[in-house]
C-alpha cells in the first residue's frame, strides 16, 4: 500500500501571558500509515525539537468548538481580529498554550481529509493484512506443532 505524507511548516506562537507571546517554528505531519494521528513537531531554540502526537479528529474538532480533555486540548478563538486555533499541551516537562493561524491549520486538514477521509482510517491500517500474515503457517510449524515428547501414559500391565 503506498503511503503518503501531508506536511505543512508554519509559525505558532507560544503564549507567555496575555500580551507576550514567542514565535516558535513547527511542522505539522500527517502519514497514511498513522491514520489516526497528527504529528506535531516544535522547534523550540534547543538542539532537540519537542514533539507531540494526538488524534486527527481532535484537531479537525478543535478548528470549530473546544474540545479534548488532559494532555491536550483544541479550541477556536479571535486574537486581534485573526482567527486563531489554540492547543493547551500538557506534560510532565511543563505545559505550554499555542496560537496557529486557524487558515493554515484548516487548509492542511483539509489536504489530510482529502488523501484519508474520515471514517476510512481503518483500511489505511493493513490490519486484515498482516494477521494474514502473522497467523499464516510456515513450514517449520509443523515439526513445532509436532509433539516432541512421547505419551507418559504406558499401557497398563494390571498389576
Amino acid at each position: 500500500m503506498q503511503h503518503t505524507v501531508v506536511e505543512r511548516e508554519l509559525e505558532l506562537n507560544l503564549v507567555l501571558s496575555p500580551e507576550r507571546t514567542l514565535p516558535v517554528p513547527a511542522r505539522l505531519v500527517y502519514r497514511t500509515d498513522d491514520p489516526y494521528a497528527v504529528h506535531v513537531t516544535f522547534h523550540v531554540g534547543t538542539s532537540h525539537p519537542v514533539h507531540w502526537t494526538f488524534a486527527r479528529e481532535l484537531l479537525v474538532e478543535g478548528v470549530f468548538r473546544p474540545c479534548g480533555h488532559g494532555d491536550v486540548r483544541v479550541w477556536p478563538t479571535k486574537v486581534e481580529r485573526r482567527n486563531v486555533v489554540l492547543m493547551a499541551l500538557s506534560s510532565p516537562d511543563g505545559d505550554a498554550l499555542l496560537e496557529a493561524s486557524a487558515v493554515a491549520v484548516s487548509a492542511w486538514l483539509e489536504r489530510t481529509l482529502r488523501v484519508v477521509p474520515p471514517g476510512s482510517e481503518a483500511g489505511r491500517l493493513g490490519l486484515d493484512e498482516g494477521l494474514a500474515e502473522l497467523l499464516a503457517p510456515l513450514p517449520a510449524d509443523e515439526l513445532y506443532l509436532r509433539d516432541p515428547w512421547p505419551s507418559d501414559e504406558s499401557p497398563s500391565d494390571g498389576g
